[in-house]
């Protein structure tokens, strides 16, 4: 006997064709100046308890003909009304500008730093920022005052599950200033794409053997075990500081250096065949623990993927090369 399933009730269904409709006529960009075109206002739940208290003095004030009732009643309303004034003219001519993001590896968080400006003379105070979704409680909200004629920065994060290319998440920018009792707050849409990285095997093998370059003779043919094409070996008498591999003696404590004869020989070619994965992501996690431990040991090593080849190089450039190609394989 199979179990029921559980099908959305049909009035969620509508809501969130028309949030994906009302998503789609958002235009992306990454900087926005906020005008009364694009700030909302709704009542916060302290906002409708300020209603209905209103409803009830009002209407004990009609009933028992208290002046004083009257004159209260209207007092609160008109610091309600004032509240709704400042609360919008505290988003009303903001300024807002994404920074590029970061890459990061699938699985971690990816951090979008916001700058606000503004123009006016007055400070705009309890500003908030955070990606669409998190609860009005969430610890993942950012807030900031901007100075009068200044800046200030914000950061909030999400975290991009899988490898490619990721739009920026919608954000909301907030504010409950100054009763709390109205949200004004509206919806932005980043044109910005975050850039992750396959997450590197954890206890990944060691570096494959490294293949023979072309016209080094037999002297580069013989057999290495797996992992030990490193391009060290022991530090001798006579080796200069440039030699001696310093990232290597930090971690281990071991003092080695650079083996010139060992790297004329050999070549170390990362290759999307031979990793002995079981599936292309496995294979593209593997080859990403394989680039990080070159690059830690400052080797020269190519990559070959599906459709591509990167010739041997070293360096930082070299490494965010090849893990954008794996990112985008």
């Amino acid at each position: 006997m199979t179990a029921p399933t559980l099908r959305a009730p049909r009035w969620w269904q509508w809501r969130a064709r028309l949030r994906q409709w009302w998503q789609g006529r958002l235009t992306a960009a990454d900087a926005v100046l906020l005008t009364q075109r694009n700030v909302y206002i709704l009542p916060t739940r302290a906002g409708l308890m300020l209603a209905l208290t209103l409803g009830v003095l009002l209407i004990a004030s009609i009933n028992y003909q208290l002046n004083l009732g009257y004159l209260f009643t209207f007092l609160l309303a008109g610091c309600a009304a004032a509240g709704v004034w400042v609360g919008h003219g505290t988003l009303r001519g903001l300024g807002l500008k994404l920074l590029p993001p970061q890459p990061v590896f699938a699985g971690q968080p990816a951090f979008l730093d916001v700058r606000l400006s503004s123009a006016r003379a007055a400070p705009r105070h309890a500003i908030g920022l955070a990606v669409m979704g998190a609860g009005r409680e969430d610890a993942r909200w950012a807030w900031a005052d901007v100075p009068a004629r200044g800046e200030a920065a914000l950061q909030t994060s999400f975290c991009p599950a899988r490898r490619g290319l990721h739009a920026a998440p919608l954000l909301v920018v907030q504010t409950l200033f100054p009763l709390g009792a109205f949200r004004i707050w509206t919806v932005w849409k980043p044109a910005a794409q975050v850039l992750a990285w396959p997450a590197p095997e954890v206890n990944a093998p060691p570096l494959p053997v490294g293949e023979a370059r072309a016209g080094a003779g037999q002297a580069a043919s013989r057999e290495r075990a797996p992992g030990e094409f490193d391009g060290v070996r022991p530090w001798q008498h006579g080796d200069t500081l440039r030699q001696v591999v310093w990232k290597k003696f930090a971690k281990s404590g071991e003092l080695v250096s650079r083996d010139a004869q060992h790297l004329q020989r050999q070549q170390l070619w990362l290759d999307f065949a031979r990793t002995g994965a079981p599936d292309a992501e496995s294979r593209l996690s593997r080859l990403a623990a394989w680039v990080l431990a070159a690059d830690a040991r400052q080797l020269e090593y190519g990559l070959r993927l599906p459709g591509l080849e990167i010739e041997p190089d070293s360096g930082a450039a070299h490494k965010l090369r090849c893990l954008r190609a794996l990112a985008l394989c």
